[in-house]
């Protein structure tokens, strides 16, 4: 096991002046398991590739322990790979597959059986180990591929999107099969994936990047709660943050009918007239139709999950017309058409500027 340190590591593609990764800065402690989250073409699966050898480093260093393995071909990083197709040989049994790493490397045959029935036993494969990539399904091929990793005990391993070809049941069991198993090993992990909820269910710390850039690494729980910019806030969070542009006002911001206290240096750090206020849709509280304060809320859609919904709506705020998600009880569902009357829970909002994307200032206390 071992540290991994991206230190200013910036990837150029040839032909292009704007790079693919600009300048990453993260220090990932041994043991670990990080999560490079973001956009297509926020250049997460570049940096994975870049950390396997796999894509060339234009400026800055990488590092795995001590070692800067900044040009070193990939066979010498001792780090191993789970690609997102798998990469298995179809015409080799599940035990050669797994085993074919060290068979080229010129371990001993029988240290390899040893290894690769280890491997199987920690992945449940031991009876699948004489049949063919083709008599699988796609959860069990993912798992020898997983398989084909461990029996290398490597310092790092490397994992590229390996649920995404998998149906949407099968991809929630196994990212928590995966998670389970690299805290048993204790292989320091990096994991690259598209999908937040992945990531925020899965990293013991999260990198969002966005164009090339990071954005900011943090614990899924700090990033959920002290998102860094306007970027992060939408993109973290399932169903996302709400995001409203709203007036500034004495004592605070107009939300609605009512003004929401926000702390001065927030107010003070705008630029403009305006501020970004975040609302997460669980901290809405429906009040009475009655109530001289709150939202209107017009109800579009509404996702039933069982314990809770979700209200899909638009609301006036401003002279504007905005689409705001909303959590209610499952057991007491609006009906589509209605207008539900919302209020902000106890809770300080997140608030932006709305100019630039660092966040100006987020209340996490109740107020």
């Amino acid at each position: 096991m071992a540290t991994v340190s991206f230190d200013k590591a910036t990837r150029i593609y040839p032909g292009s002046e704007k790079p693919a990764v600009d300048a990453l800065d993260i220090q990932i402690e041994d043991g670990e398991f990080l999560v490079l989250v973001g956009p297509s073409g926020c250049g997460k699966s570049t940096s994975l590739r870049m950390l396997a050898g796999l894509e060339d480093v234009n400026a800055g260093a990488i590092r795995i322990g001590d070692r800067d393995v900044t040009h070193l071909p990939p066979k010498d990083r001792d780090i191993a790979m789970v690609f997102q197709n798998y990469a298995l040989y179809p015409h080799m049994t599940v035990a050669d597959n797994m085993g074919f790493a060290l068979k080229i490397a010129g371990v001993p045959k029988a240290e390899i059986k040893q290894k690769v029935e280890d491997a199987a036993k920690i992945l449940d494969l031991t009876e699948y180990l004489g049949r063919k990539p083709k008599a699988l399904s796609g959860g069990q091929r993912q798992r020898v591929a997983m398989g084909r990793a461990i029996v290398r005990e490597p310092q790092v391993f490397l994992m590229d999107e390996p649920l995404s070809n998998l149906d949407a049941k099968l991809r929630v069991s196994t990212r928590t099969q995966i998670a389970s198993l690299q805290r048993r090993l204790g292989i320091t992990t990096v994991y690259v994936t598209h999908d937040q909820v992945e990531a925020m269910t899965m990293g013991d710390r999260v990198a969002v990047l966005k164009d090339g850039l990071l954005q900011q690494v943090d614990t899924p729980r700090n990033m959920y709660d002290r998102p860094a910019n306007l970027f992060v806030a939408g993109f973290i969070g399932s169903p996302a943050m709400n995001l409203v542009e709203v007036p500034i006002t004495d004592g605070g911001v107009k939300f609605g009918k009512s003004v929401v206290p926000v702390d001065r240096e927030a107010l003070s750090a705008a630029t403009d007239k305006t501020v970004t206020v975040g609302v997460r849709p669980e901290h809405f509280d429906v009040a009475g139709p009655d109530a001289e304060l709150g939202l209107a809320v017009t109800v579009n859609v509404v996702e039933e999950l069982g314990a809770d919904a979700y209200v899909y709506g638009t609301a006036k705020v401003g002279d504007d017309s905005k689409d705001l998600v909303v959590r209610v009880s499952g057991r007491d569902v609006p009906e589509k058409g209605s207008t539900l009357n919302v209020v902000r829970a106890r809770r300080r909002p997140h608030v932006f500027s709305t100019s630039t994307a660092p966040v100006c200032r987020t209340e996490q206390n109740p107020g």
